[in-house]
Parts: C-alpha cells; structure tokens; sequence
C-alpha cells in the first residue's frame, strides 16, 4: 500500500520509520491501515497479556487504550516513527499491561526483558508517548476541576474557527469571551503547573 499521507505536522516524512504508515493510517482513520495493525500486531500483545495473568477481553482494551493513545499524539504532535511499529507498539501494551498488574496487586512490577528491544529509538519512541499521555491526563483532570463557564469557553474554542463565533454561540460578547478565555486558560495553566504530577514530568 502506497504511504502517500501527510503527516500532521506537516514535516518530510524522509526520516522516519518504514512503518510510519501505521501512525499516519491510525491518524487519518484509514479503516485498511487499522485492520491490518489489528491483524499484523494484536495477536502477540493478546497472548502476552493472556499468558500474564489476563484475558482476551482486557488485552482488547489495552490496545485500544494504546491505540487511541498513538492517535491522539499523532494528530497533536505529528508523532514520527523512528523504529518499527511492531516492536513501539508490542512495548506500549506490554508497559500498560504490567502498569495494571502493578495498580491490582500493590506490587512492583519489573520489566525483566526490556532488553529485547536493543534498538534504544524503541524504548524512546515508548517513552515519548506515555509521557504524552501522562500530560493529557493531567490535562484532562484540571480541566475538569475548572469552572462549567470556562469549561463551556474553552471546549468552544477549541472547536470554533474565531472567537466571534464562540460569542454568537454563547450569546455575548466578544469582548467578554476573549477576556473570559484568557482568564480561564491562565487558570488551568496555573493548577497543571502547581500539581505535583507536572513537577514530576518536569523532573
């Protein structure tokens, strides 16, 4: 299958990974792309996780979380591949995995054969993502400890081409929302930097 997407940053796809395809079908919801990670990738992950304490139904959800997650970097960050997909991708649902194991059984988990991957790109590329998620997460937790008002500001604009509109949809006026906004934003920036799970990212 010809890769003939363009990547969501916008960059030359030159230096990347053969596999890129996978992240650039993943983020442009190629349904073909998706079927054949599924197909291609799932089984190894489904064994795995189903040989370490368990089952078909949990190794689905995590793949879908690792899967949603790869879309989710790709479409903001234009995440490009260095490594083979099959090897970023087995490492993510297998660290997910045992991070579960870990949370159940209030013991700590070691990765005895990371030592697999003696490609470091794989273990970076790995890295890179889940501190991706960690600052959604984050991210998506303060935001919920925001106020409705701004809640209802900032998913707007989020979603809306000018802040004018976001005014005629919430009925007043530019001005009030463009202050309102730059209020609400400066809030949740100030609670995600004074968390302690920021400072730990940071670290």
């Amino acid at each position: 299958m010809p890769n003939n997407t363009i990547t969501p940053s916008g960059s030359l796809s030159g230096s990347s990974h053969e596999d890129q395809l996978y992240v650039d079908g993943l983020a442009n919801n190629n349904s073909v792309v998706i079927q054949s990670i599924y197909k291609k990738f799932t089984p190894k992950v489904i064994y795995y996780i189903k040989t370490n304490s368990g089952d078909e139904d949990r190794a689905q959800d995590v793949i879908q979380d690792v899967l949603i997650t790869i879309y989710n970097q790709a479409k903001t960050k234009g995440l490009q591949l260095t490594c083979p997909f099959d090897a970023y991708f087995f490492l993510l649902c297998k660290r997910r995995w045992l991070n579960e194991i870990k949370k159940a059984t209030n013991k700590e988990v070691t990765i005895s054969d990371d030592s697999v991957y003696k490609d470091e790109s794989t273990a970076e590329m790995a890295n890179q993502t889940e501190i991706f998620e960690e600052k959604q997460s984050l991210f998506e937790e303060m935001f919920g400890k925001l106020g409705e008002k701004c809640q209802e500001v900032l998913k707007l604009s989020f979603v809306t081409k000018t802040m004018e509109e976001v005014a005629q949809k919430l009925n007043v006026t530019y001005g009030y929302v463009r202050k309102k906004k730059s209020l609400c934003t400066g809030q949740l920036t100030e609670m995600i930097q004074q968390s302690n799970k920021y400072k730990s990212l940071k670290s």
